[in-house]
């Protein structure tokens, strides 16, 4: 079979290797249909994902068809389609006695910590595994893992139908959290520097937008909130320049989700937050979020597949790379065929 591999940053291929098979009786094997490119895919590529090693094979957000099945294997059939939840926990540490499995001491996600979907044929144990319906296409599969990230935002931030949402940063996640705080009533503005992102954002339901590089970046916020400030800041974006701003921007008593990792200090006014009586927490991950995410799908509350923009065989994979490190006018998710 054939699997993109990461063989340390900027080299990546195409390799050949043996169709698994040694399967235990508590795994299935799956043959993959297509895959979704992340930033963190990016990051692994670049070398500048803080949790990965190398060689690496990518791919954290896929859908397959079972084909074979462990010994003790029940409830999943061969022939059944499938997603898979990337996060393996130890179950042991104090996170996981929490249920916050996401941050679990001992944590490995598929694609990072072990090799993802990037490959003709996975085998994985049946706790990765969620079932989806038939009607669902491979493209809505690969893409119900990032509204497992957006569904665990919105959660971490108690969105309401009553809130004044604003997200910083639209990129896949923060486009795909948008659609996530619309769907539960709340109003959203979206804000980032590249306006053909903000157009995007616009076309998939957001009430306000705002490029703050634009001198009347306040004057639009304090419009959307009535000068309130918002209830919810979600930073999608992940500089410690935003983090800044998700402080500056929340009003009192609101509560402020930070998406992603950075390495480089903030430097945020302590005053503003016991000031305001802020509510400040991180979102990795998400926990137990699948089935949530798949009855939306079903329920037609959200459509993962409207982020599609661009399509790659599998052996073009170094174009796909290349087309989103320019990041050009248009681009938000790419997919991955097998």
């Amino acid at each position: 079979m054939k699997a993109v591999i990461v063989r340390k940053p900027r080299i990546v291929g195409i390799e050949d290797r043996a169709v698994p098979d040694n399967i235990k009786n508590n795994e299935v094997r799956l043959k993959v249909k297509k895959v979704g490119i992340c930033g963190s895919d990016l990051h692994i590529y670049q070398g500048t994902n803080p949790f990965a090693t190398y060689p690496r094979i990518i791919g954290h957000e896929f859908g397959g068809k079972v084909d074979k099945l462990g010994s003790d294997v029940e409830k999943i059939n061969i022939g059944d389609h499938v997603v898979i939840d990337p996060v393996s926990s130890c179950g042991f540490c104090n996170a996981c006695k929490l249920k916050r499995q996401n941050v679990c001491k001992n944590l490995a996600v598929t694609g990072v910590h072990k090799n993802g979907g990037m490959q003709e044929y996975i085998v994985l144990p049946t706790l990765s595994i969620h079932k989806i319906p038939l009607t669902f296409s491979w493209e809505t599969a690969a893409l119900i893992e990032p509204f497992t990230i957006a569904a665990q935002a919105s959660s971490r931030g108690k969105v309401a139908a009553s809130d004044k949402v604003c997200i910083i940063g639209a990129g896949p996640i923060g486009i795909a959290t948008m659609m996530v705080c619309k769907m539960f009533g709340a109003e959203v503005l979206i804000t980032d520097i590249n306006s053909s992102r903000l157009s995007m954002a616009k076309d998939f339901g957001a009430d306000a937008t705002i490029n703050p590089l634009e001198p009347n970046e306040k004057q639009k916020s304090d419009n959307f909130t009535n000068k309130e400030g918002f209830n919810v800041v979600i930073d999608a974006a992940g500089f410690s320049e935003t983090f800044e701003k998700a402080v500056n921007i929340a009003s009192p008593a609101g509560r402020i989700v930070i998406l992603g990792f950075n390495e480089r200090p903030s430097k945020i006014i302590q005053k503003e937050i016991t000031k305001k009586e802020l509510d400040i927490m991180g979102s990795r991950l998400h926990t137990n979020k699948f089935p949530e995410v798949i009855k939306w799908v079903e329920k037609g509350l959200i459509k993962p597949d409207k982020l599609i923009t661009h399509y790659f065989h599998f052996s073009n994979i170094q174009e796909a790379i290349k087309l989103i490190e320019k990041s050009p006018d248009g681009l938000c998710k790419t997919i991955i065929n097998f």
